[in-house]
């Protein structure tokens, strides 16, 4: 993990709303024991939350996750005569291999960083003791011998990889699974024989081939089950459309709740989807015609990266909620980035089913999908879109038409940076000028641009590309982070 990508990650976990049982924050070093204690309880902690690693970080406030830096630095210190990583290594069981990391912040605050992989199958303990996080508190396990028992069972990999359902014949897969719906998708022929599609789906990981017959992987089923009640635990993972009457939730209009996979029902949902967008009526010279609110193909990808980059191991399942004044997208499960750095920055915990879908063309290529969101959403002159992050769910807002006048200072700060990320991506800087044709401010108004950028830059998220020129008018911008 090199410097940039090591201040990413630091930039997401403090961007958590709290201290949890895989994520630890720590003003400044202790003593070796309570890192050896916070390790055995991250590792086994992360493997009963379904995380692939915990995160202990030095030089970070707990209560508040300000970022103040640390005199601890974890690759010099030593216990004895014994560099500290080694003692650790060594009174740890079984053998853990966690890395410890120092990242020079900024100038003035260095932090350690230890990211402790999920133990599998067997807790691990540290000077014959094993330790378990209660919300953010280390506990010795043998308290908790319910945790201790689910985590000597826990012996699975990735979600996708897991299986669905088992002793099946070539036939019961072919009748459980839209096998032609695969190669309509892929655009190639479909085989004459079983064999053919069989061999073809086993090569994606669809399916698994072994003594006792063919088995379904999560994979497969997730993507092309003809209804997902046909296998245990992922009828839950259907996506929900609800459309309610009004801004709020207290009245419900219609529901429509997914039956199939998301390969075979996503052109189907996306159809009823926009069959229940509100219009924006335009007025021409001779006739009134109606244009779409929501720009559609921002919709399509918002809705494939909810299925592509949910938790399946948490509970929910993804959704699509639609206002008269919005709609929200959302899915299980906490992002693994900052969600500021959604449009730059790329990172799945489910990586084969991304991997199908795109080549599907259900969405777009890694780390091109929210610059396309966000380009559609200035085409259209809509608000900013909001990325919430609560304790166990990611929701993304779009909201309808609304002129200039009637956002608040934070919308326009937000509508700012996502400008200035979606230059920045395109090989361009953010100016006064292009943040007033997104805006469709007129030329003799760029004061109200300069108030909207010298905001940003007062909020933190951009910064002058050429910090010499103090002008809001004549310099360029980039986001902070560039």
């Amino acid at each position: 993990m090199n410097e940039e990508q090591l201040k990413t990650l630091v930039d997401t976990l403090t961007h958590q709303s709290r201290e949890c049982e895989w994520l630890e924050f720590k003003h400044n070093f202790h003593s070796p024991e309570e890192i050896g204690e916070s390790i055995s309880a991250l590792a086994n902690s992360a493997c009963l939350h379904h995380q692939p690693y915990g995160y202990l970080v030095f030089g970070v406030l707990d209560e508040t996750h300000e970022i103040v830096g640390a005199t601890f630095k974890i690759k010099h210190h030593k216990k004895g005569n014994e560099e500290l990583e080694n003692w650790l290594i060594n009174r740890l069981n079984p053998r853990l291999d966690f890395r410890c990391h120092e990242l020079a912040y900024d100038a003035n605050r260095l932090l350690s960083v230890i990211i402790v992989p999920a133990t599998v199958g067997e807790p691990i303990s540290f000077l014959h003791k094993r330790y378990i996080r209660i919300n953010s508190t280390n506990r010795l396990l043998s308290e908790l011998a319910g945790k201790e028992s689910a985590i000597w069972k826990h012996k699975t990999g990735p979600f996708e990889n897991e299986i669905a359902r088992t002793k099946l014949l070539g036939g019961d897969v072919i009748r459980l699974l839209s096998t032609e719906t695969y190669f309509d998708l892929v655009k190639i022929p479909y085989p004459s024989a079983q064999h053919g599609v069989l061999s073809k789906f086993e090569e994606e990981g669809l399916i698994v081939n072994d003594a006792t017959g063919y088995s379904i992987t999560n994979l497969g089923a997730i993507l092309f089950a003809k209804s997902l009640s046909d296998f245990e635990g992922l009828a839950r993972k259907s996506m929900r459309v609800i459309v309610y009457k009004g801004i709020n939730k207290v009245e419900t209009e219609r529901e429509q709740i997914g039956k199939k996979g998301y390969a075979v029902g996503f052109a189907g949902m996306m159809d009823w989807i926009a069959s229940q967008l509100p219009a924006n009526e335009e007025i021409g010279k001779a006739l009134r015609k109606e244009t779409v609110m929501y720009p559609a193909i921002a919709l399509r990808e918002l809705v494939a990266n909810a299925l592509i980059h949910q938790d399946f191991h948490e509970k929910g399942f993804p959704m699509v909620e639609i206002f008269s004044d919005r709609i929200e997208i959302s899915n299980a499960g906490t992002p693994l980035i900052n969600p500021d750095r959604f449009i730059d920055a790329y990172q799945s915990r489910n990586d084969k089913l991304a991997d199908v879908m795109r080549r599907m063309g259900f969405c777009e290529e890694k780390g091109s999908g929210l610059d396309k969101v966000i380009f559609n959403n200035e085409l259209y002159q809509l608000p900013p879109i909001d990325i919430e992050v609560a304790e166990r769910r990611t929701k993304v807002a779009m909201y309808s038409y609304r002129p200039l006048s009637d956002l608040g200072k934070r919308e326009r700060v937000r509508a700012c940076y996502q400008h200035a990320c979606l230059k920045y991506v395109s090989n361009e800087k953010m100016t006064n000028q292009t943040l007033r044709e997104r805006f469709k401010i007129d030329e003799q108004n760029a004061a109200i641009a300069s108030r909207i950028i010298r905001d940003t830059l007062t909020a933190g998220f951009i910064k002058p590309d050429d910090p010499e020129n103090k002008s809001t008018r004549l310099n360029r911008y980039v986001p902070v982070w560039a």
